[in-house]
């Protein structure tokens, strides 16, 4: 980070913590299940994408990859499975950056929660469910490369 962004951060920290000190003596109510469904789409949305390009690059480079680094190791398919999906998913964790920078853009603001409220059941339960449907609906959505496959075996069989 840039010594801007680094003092910036501070800032919000030292202000988060200044509001936890002041409300902990106070019973806070738990948020609503509009803040519960605004948590659940602030942690979905980032996931579908992450779910789409992990599917997809898995998909449309794994078996290439596997073909490859398989003849020339001499390992079996799921050993060379295991290093692809290993190396696919750290490519994957570099663009997670990207993702959440595309959707804070089109306008995926921060739930605004009390930090007792942040740290209630609900609100990480929202979190998780939502982090757990979204990769789940972007993984769905990331098997379009799948559609490709059958014409290109169709193609090797009439040859």
């Amino acid at each position: 980070l840039h010594s801007t962004e680094r003092s910036c951060l501070l800032r919000e920290l030292h202000r988060f913590e200044s509001i936890a000190i002041a409300q902990e003596k106070l019973e806070v109510a738990p948020p609503s299940p509009g803040q519960l469904r605004h948590v659940f789409f602030h942690n979905a949305l980032p996931f579908v994408g992450f779910g789409f390009l992990d599917n997809a690059i898995m998909i449309a480079a794994g078996t290439q990859i596997e073909l490859s680094i398989g003849v020339v190791l001499g390992i079996s398919t799921m050993a060379g499975k295991s290093k692809i999906v290993f190396c696919l998913f750290s490519c994957c964790c570099s663009l997670a950056g990207y993702v959440e920078a595309l959707a804070s853009r089109l306008g995926l603001s921060i739930p605004d929660l009390t930090p007792k409220q942040a740290d209630m059941w609900q609100t990480r339960l929202s979190a998780h469910l939502g982090k757990a449907i979204g990769v789940t609906i972007g993984c769905i959505l990331g098997m379009f490369p799948l559609l490709f496959f059958g014409e290109e075996e169709e193609k090797l069989e009439e040859k």
